[in-house]
């Protein structure tokens, strides 16, 4: 799928609102390369690195080993620290399901769902930094500059809806993720692929400059309704002119969408029509768990409404912790932090799961968990209450979509160090969500800087078929 005129056009009218709604007018109509199981993405991000031993992968020997010397010559060095002595998962691992998956009994909730979820215990990284590590996950390359999922996505497919963007980011309301907006960026993609960012915690202005500020006189729904018809009545005749300027006619149709967009967002946004049991599911009034839950509340609605690719960050940008740490970076106290973001997330991924499958969505999303990379399972830190960075072993996991529920992949050593078995990188994830939407990773291509570019890179091994239904 290489690059049309249009779209090489589109590049360059990216700027203000009618950037971000010139995502619905690319590859309107396209056609997958084979039959999709799904239709769209929903992915939850949880940057600063969960830990594999203390939520998916279970390590009975590293129990058996609790209190000794993890490495007992004294040669490795981790991220930053050396090893201390192994350090079990701080909550206990149960089975769950018919499928008999273990998980920690730090998501009770989710752990209802192991039946849906296919389990990615082989994954690693190429960095143990976390901007870099976030750039990876999102775009297959460490460094920025690079599309991400949901660019290539939408670059691939383009939009369902006519009155949303194809690609819509859902924040965590303590601020943007480790690298910020570049997580989402279209590199080298035409810049309208890049997402939109949407604060849902604003029904009034969800997307930053949707509408002029309240003190402005100078609009209304009468005076809009004039302009509109008046600006309609100066293009028509611009474009009169200029018939064979199909290009005109996109950026025309952008505007209008604009326009559409500040009916269509506050309606997303607006959650009076959800009953109260679907509150109570996703905790919306609950001060910690709430905001979160109203992420995954707003993912399902944008789902519903067309939106091809939603992300939402579980966890904000690293920081020191003032109660806790504002991500899953866990160096100090681990009990503390993953104590907290376990509770939300449970509570939030658990929610979105229930309420798809229930509405019968969960077939046609792919929902993906991931985060940058894992953690050690030595202790790190004054009383060995944290964990340093691990890149060699994490846990990722799909569910939906053509997911075969209840399943497992690749697997760590019997410490949770490394991964041992059929070693997963972004590579494989992505070419196994473009696969599942009837995209073949290797022919979606973009001509950049001298060679034909996609988001599988060269170096991954392709689909992951053993957890296809």
């Amino acid at each position: 799928m290489n690059a049309f005129s249009r779209r090489q056009f589109l590049e360059t009218a990216a700027g203000g609102i009618g950037g971000l709604a010139l995502t619905t007018l690319l590859a309107r109509g396209a056609q997958p390369h084979h039959a999709a199981r799904a239709s769209r993405v929903i992915q939850i991000f949880c940057p600063g690195g969960m830990s594999q031993v203390d939520t998916f992968d279970h390590k009975p020997e590293l129990i058996r080993r609790a209190g000794k010397p993890f490495d007992p010559d004294g040669k490795l060095q981790f991220f930053a620290s050396k090893p201390g002595n192994c350090q079990p998962g701080w909550w206990p691992f149960r089975q769950h399901g018919e499928c008999g998956r273990w998980m920690s009994d730090l998501f009770p909730k989710l752990a209802t769902h192991v039946d849906d979820i296919a389990f990615i215990h082989s994954m690693q990284s190429k960095t143990a930094l976390h901007g870099p590590g976030c750039f990876m996950m999102n775009t297959g390359q460490t460094l920025p500059g690079f599309p991400s999922m949901g660019a290539w996505v939408t670059y691939g497919l383009g939009s369902e809806s006519e009155n949303l963007p194809a690609f819509v980011v859902l924040p965590d309301p303590r601020g943007l993720p480790p690298g910020g907006p570049i997580n989402w960026g279209a590199g080298f993609l035409p810049a309208v692929h890049q997402a939109t960012t949407l604060d849902g915690s604003n029904a009034e202005q969800p997307i930053a400059d949707l509408f002029p500020p309240k003190d402005f006189s100078g609009t209304g729904r009468a005076e809009d309704r004039r302009t509109l018809a008046f600006l309609q009545k100066l293009n028509a005749s611009h474009r009169d002119a200029r018939k064979a300027n199909t290009e005109l006619d996109a950026r025309i149709a952008a505007y209008e969408m604009a326009a559409r967009l500040q009916l269509s967002a506050p309606e997303v946004t607006d959650l009076h029509g959800e009953t109260e049991l679907t509150r109570r599911l996703y905790a919306l009034d609950d001060p910690e768990i709430g905001p979160f839950g109203r992420q995954c509340l707003l993912a399902r609605r944008l789902a519903e409404r067309g939106v091809r690719f939603i992300q939402i960050y579980c966890g904000a940008e690293n920081t020191t912790a003032k109660k806790i740490r504002p991500n899953w970076d866990s160096h100090e106290d681990l009990v503390r932090d993953h104590g907290y973001w376990g509770a939300v997330l449970d509570t939030g991924a658990s929610a979105l799961l229930a309420d798809l499958k229930s509405r019968g969505m969960l077939d046609s999303t792919l929902v993906i968990c991931t985060t940058e990379f894992g953690r050690q399972p030595a202790a790190q830190g004054t009383g060995g209450k944290g964990r340093d960075h691990n890149a060699g072993a994490f846990t990722a996991w799909m569910a939906g979509g053509g997911i075969r529920g209840g399943t497992a992949y690749g697997s760590t050593d019997d410490l949770g160090f490394q991964a041992v078995e059929n070693a997963v990188h972004s590579y494989e994830l992505h070419a196994t969500a473009l696969h599942l939407l009837g995209i073949d990773h290797e022919k979606l291509t973009f001509y950049h800087n001298g060679l034909q570019q996609r988001l599988t890179g060269l170096e991954g091994h392709g689909v992951i078929h053993d957890i296809l239904a």
